[in-house]
């Protein structure tokens, strides 16, 4: 697998669309909680958060169409509500997101102006961008993600170079799961679905249409992001993990992370982590209105009025909401992953199949399957634990809200025992 110029462009475009607020504030906490378990943990955040996304971008280079392709074998109309539901969660939670963390770690500790400020100029900068989204990948994959790549690298070389505390044992009963399920909040395999169709619209608008060609630069810049998030999840949780003798494990992420800059590079490590913080939150917002209204476009015969009007109201919706502190929207966005994510996972796993193996009907049966499952985890995920937890507790995993895993993937291998089976001739004679 040769790689050129354009594959690291285009890769590091697709890195800074997933690095964004989460993928830099959870890993830290993570391993600090983890302690000697931090490799245990970070094989499951792995799995969610590199792993699924990059699948993600393989299913996106097989199909090269937008996301309502993703669940058009269930039905036109499940798809639709799907992509509008996913497109609604991502400019409700995680884009507004960004622009609270840029200002709680990169604008608020040096200026000490108010969110409104901050989220207002943040999200005028984003529009500019979106709306000249031509240039989105050359911007992004030259200037912007090599910056962010080689700040956090450095924090999390030095990290390790220098700590020289003793790892406590972990406290984590199931670490595996416990980072699974924290890589849920990177949003990275809804990000998959959104800003892959970012690439594909990109490489059109520069004239790219040669199917083949895109999709193994699609798969290629997908490998290069993949390695890129692989590199940072693991070396910031294993630099949390470090540090658990050194901080309390109840102390917040956004003060971890401004913490283990400040050990790790001193005063001129906060500066760094400002300048990081800020370019890997907007790139991500960026990504996230692009890709809104890229599919809005499509939806009403690509008008470009559409386009416009929906980035304008992605970005006065990421003020409104970019006024909630960071914890407060991370606690809002569980019952919506809880929901969305399983049926995400899914989708993107058949995508990623052969076609022989994910027949409309074996798409509906396991879809289906899914959001049945899903649904103890949701309404457990919003009070209701008590109440459901006898369900749960019936359920494999259902005490670990993985309660979808298994059923869906019965349902596969049920669904294509039945296919693949073969057909009994009435040949007998009379």
């Amino acid at each position: 697998m040769k790689f050129n110029k354009e594959t690291f462009v285009a890769g590091f475009a697709l890195f800074s669309m997933f690095f964004g607020a989460g993928n830099l504030m959870l890993p830290p906490l993570l391993g600090l909680k983890a302690g000697d378990a931090w490799f245990l943990v970070t094989l499951g955040f792995v799995i969610s958060a590199v792993l699924i996304p990059l699948l993600g971008i393989i299913a996106h280079a097989r199909l090269q169409g937008t996301m309502l392709d993703f669940a058009k074998k269930v039905s036109p109309s499940f798809s639709l509500v799907y992509c509008v539901l996913v497109y609604m969660i991502s400019i409700a939670l995680p884009s507004p997101r960004t622009a609270s963390v840029t200002h709680e770690m990169a604008i608020q500790p040096f200026f000490g102006t108010s969110a409104l400020m901050t989220s207002s100029i943040y999200f005028a900068m984003v529009l500019l961008f979106v709306i000249n989204r031509s240039k989105i990948l050359g911007l992004l994959g030259k200037f912007l993600s090599p910056i962010i790549f080689v700040v956090v690298f450095s924090i999390i070389c030095v990290g390790i170079f220098s700590a020289q505390t003793p790892i406590d044992p972990s406290v984590m009963q199931t670490p595996v799961i416990h980072g699974l399920l924290e890589g849920y909040q990177t949003f990275d395999a809804i990000g998959a679905v959104v800003v892959g169709g970012v690439i594909i619209i990109s490489l059109r608008l520069k004239g790219k249409h040669d199917f083949k060609q895109n999709r193994r630069l699609i798969i290629k810049s997908g490998v290069v992001a993949g390695f890129g998030l692989l590199i940072i999840y693991s070396g910031m949780i294993y630099n949390g993990a470090l540090l658990n003798t050194v901080f309390d494990q109840e102390i917040t992420r956004t003060a971890l992370l401004s913490e283990m800059s400040l050990k790790t590079l001193g005063q001129i490590g906060k500066i760094l982590l400002s300048i990081l913080v800020g370019l890997a939150c907007f790139t991500t917002a960026v990504g996230i209105v692009t890709g809104t209204a890229d599919f809005m476009k499509g939806i009403f015969g690509d008008s470009q009025k559409v386009y416009l009007t929906t980035a304008i109201v992605g970005c006065i919706l990421g003020v409104l909401m970019g006024q909630f502190d960071v914890h407060y929207i991370i606690n809002i966005a569980v019952p919506a992953l809880m929901l969305i994510y399983p049926i995400t996972i899914i989708l993107i796993l058949l995508n990623v199949l052969p076609d022989r193996y994910t027949s409309p009907l074996v798409f509906k049966v396991v879809v289906i399957t899914t959001i049945i499952f899903s649904i103890p985890d949701f309404f457990g995920s919003i009070g209701f634990r008590e109440l459901i937890n006898p369900v749960l507790e019936t359920l494999p995993l259902g005490q670990h809200s993985l309660a979808w895993l298994l059923p869906a993937f019965i349902a596969l291998i049920i669904m294509n025992s039945l296919s693949l089976q073969p057909k009994n001739s009435d040949s007998q004679s009379v």
